[in-house]
């Protein structure tokens, strides 16, 4: 019989630890990043991320079925570590994340991606965001825009955003608003 109290691990994603190792699995049998595979953004290869820009809002797109993801990938992640001896505070930092050789976290285009091969992919950055909250409003406003949700030709399977209206966010956005307008002239 079933125990009654088993808890099922989960991570931050809410994916058991099964569909996590899966996805593992799929991402190792992934080539190794070639020229075909980089990341662009405004139709230029991007090899580093500005300092002052803390991720980006992203399209993965499937050049062979057509089919797109929209998704935001942090550029650094915060490190800390114990303070030294002798001393009370933790040593904070940064290091740089996965973000080179990331390929987003839909099951189905990790394993299109395995199956197709890197090559039948372009991975472009939409727009480079200072800030977490200014990235999660942005991806999620990129991701109803495209009515991801109710097309076939999406990868994306779940919005999920939480994001606080804040006068940093604001004055970002409207930045993001301001560039996009002077791109269209």
């Amino acid at each position: 019989m079933f125990a009654k109290n088993k808890k099922i691990s989960k991570n931050p994603h809410g994916r058991n630890q099964r569909q996590v190792q899966n996805q593992n699995r799929d991402r190792k049998k992934i080539d190794p990043v070639s020229t075909f595979m980089q990341w662009t953004y405004q139709g230029e290869q991007i090899d580093e991320i500005p300092e002052e820009y803390e991720g980006f809002v992203y399209l993965i797109t499937n050049t062979k079925t057509g089919q797109k993801y929209i998704g935001k990938k942090l550029a650094k992640f915060k490190t800390t570590k114990p303070p030294l001896k002798g001393k009370k505070n933790k040593r904070r930092g940064k290091k740089e994340s996965d973000w080179r050789d990331y390929w987003g976290s839909s099951d189905r285009l990790i394993a299109d991606v395995a199956e197709l091969g890197a090559e039948n992919f372009t991975r472009e950055i939409l727009y480079l965001c200072k800030g977490r909250g200014e990235m999660s409003y942005i991806e999620a406003r990129e991701q109803f825009d495209r009515r991801v949700l109710e097309k076939d030709d999406y990868y994306n399977g779940i919005i999920n955003v939480r994001v606080g209206g804040s006068d940093k966010l604001k004055k970002a956005l409207l930045e993001h608003s301001i560039k996009a307008k002077h791109s269209n002239t």
